[in-house]
């Protein structure tokens, strides 16, 4: 019988740590979460806390792809798969460099 349970993963990794953070701010950092940071008061503290959140979830899911554990990331893309708003046209987003020829 499988239990859903948190775990902490003690294994560092340098480059799951840069990676984490860098995509916390890209996914995250720099979108509405500003705009709602200063419209409800957040605290800087409590913003510290929201990103630590969100860069120890995604440091774990690289961690889970780096040992090819696809069975977990399943699990977890199944168990979070529903709907909580009416979003019915999301549109795959992007932003880096291009060659401009």
């Amino acid at each position: 019988m499988k239990v859903w349970k948190k775990v902490t993963i003690k294994d560092q990794n340098k480059q799951v740590n840069l990676l984490s953070r860098s995509l916390t701010n890209y996914l995250y950092g720099y979108g509405p979460i500003r705009d709602i940071t200063r419209k409800y008061n957040i605290t800087p503290e409590d913003r510290i806390s929201l990103d630590k959140y969100m860069m120890n979830r995604i440091a774990g899911l690289l961690m889970l792809y780096l040992s090819k554990d696809y069975n977990r990331i399943n699990d977890i893309a199944n168990k979070y798969n529903y709907e909580t708003y009416e979003l019915d046209n999301i549109r795959p987003e992007i932003e880096g460099y291009i060659n401009k020829n």
